[in-house]
């Protein structure tokens, strides 16, 4: 059985990835430092598995992940493990430097001693739509230069920068992804789509930043495995492939979208209000990918509509209640991104 590693795979992404990739007949081994993101209860269905092992570390750890590469020798290393939300960022961005880009400097390191030996192994580097900035028109293409706006996207464009060079410079086997807004099951609560949710469930207000107009690209978060996939079996080494739906909603029309799907299931109290509150910092009005590239080199496209996505994803925490009570409550309810 071939092996692969994910890091960060006790978070939102990887531990979807890790079960396509464990219904796929490969033996993963979970690399994750467990930070405030991380959570057991998304890796629960294949834990006791034989084709899944844990290890908690932290990828600047040299010695201890250059073991494990040695130990298992995989044929691919998707690398999730990364600081993500914005909001956070602004707050403190130290953490997102360390875990970006010096975490992805590290990585690499450990990852080109060990291909000098192992040079079929690929690195497949998991980033963001963010770090191309607002795209007030048309969507970015993967030849557009980068403009983060956020502490968050800044250390995600640093760590695409890195990945690239040491392609270019030691010929490493790696290629990077930049996909959109992801939802779906196991996705933490400080994210918009299981905040709203969590708040219409629990009669809560629903809380958008400015007017709620700012535009995303949303994609299902199976449908990004599956390109994550594709990219492992068929992309090309120091390629980039945008991952992107096609699909732009504003935060006001997914907030809508929800009250509408929870009013078909569920008695929505009467607090289950949309409430404008003060826009985030440098908040991006819109992101939009092209990801024509990976339709056309890797026959690949999302398959999954919003309204059947955000349907999927209400069911999943409704029926999974205990997901929230696995986390802090600060964590869930708080507001972030601030600057005092």
């Amino acid at each position: 059985m071939k092996k692969i590693i994910v890091t960060g795979g006790l978070g939102f992404i990887g531990s979807n990835l890790i079960k396509l990739l464990i219904e796929k007949n490969y033996f993963v081994i979970n690399v994750d430092k467990i930070s405030y993101a991380s959570n057991f209860y998304n890796t629960k269905d294949f834990n006791y598995k034989k084709s899944y092992k844990f290890f908690k570390l932290d990828i600047n750890n040299r010695s201890r992940f250059k073991q494990i590469l040695n130990k298992y020798k995989p044929v691919a290393i998707f690398n999730l493990a990364a600081e993500t939300h914005v909001d956070r960022s602004i707050d403190d961005p130290s953490e997102f430097i360390r875990s970006n880009i010096v975490g992805i400097f590290n990585l690499l390191e450990t990852f080109r001693e060990f291909t000098k030996k192992n040079k079929k192994t690929k690195l497949i580097h998991i980033s963001t739509d963010e770090v191309y900035g607002d795209v007030l028109k048309g969507r970015s293409k993967e030849t557009d230069p980068y403009k983060p706006s956020s502490p968050y996207a800044a250390s995600k464009a640093s760590s695409d920068h890195l990945v690239y060079s040491y392609v270019r410079t030691y010929k490493l086997n790696a290629m990077i992804t930049n996909c959109s807004n992801n939802y779906g099951p196991n996705q933490h609560p400080e994210k918009l789509i299981p905040k709203l949710i969590y708040n219409i469930i629990n009669n809560k207000a629903l809380p958008l930043y400015g007017r709620g107009k700012n535009s995303r690209e949303w994609i299902f978060v199976n449908d990004h495995c599956e390109a994550l996939f594709k990219v492992f079996k068929n992309g090309s080494k120091g390629e980039f492939y945008n991952i992107g739906s096609n699909i732009n909603s504003s935060n006001l029309d997914i907030a809508k979208l929800l009250i509408n799907i929870a009013k078909k299931k569920i008695k929505v109290g009467k607090n289950v209000k949309i409430k404008f509150v003060k826009d985030r910092p440098g908040h991006d009005v819109r992101y939009a990918l092209d990801s024509k590239k990976i339709k056309k080199k890797l026959r690949w496209k999302s398959i999954i509509s919003l309204r059947k996505g955000l349907n999927n994803t209400f069911n999943w925490y409704f029926k999974n209640m205990k997901y929230y009570t696995s986390l802090k409550k600060k964590d869930i309810t708080n507001r972030l991104g601030t600057i005092k």
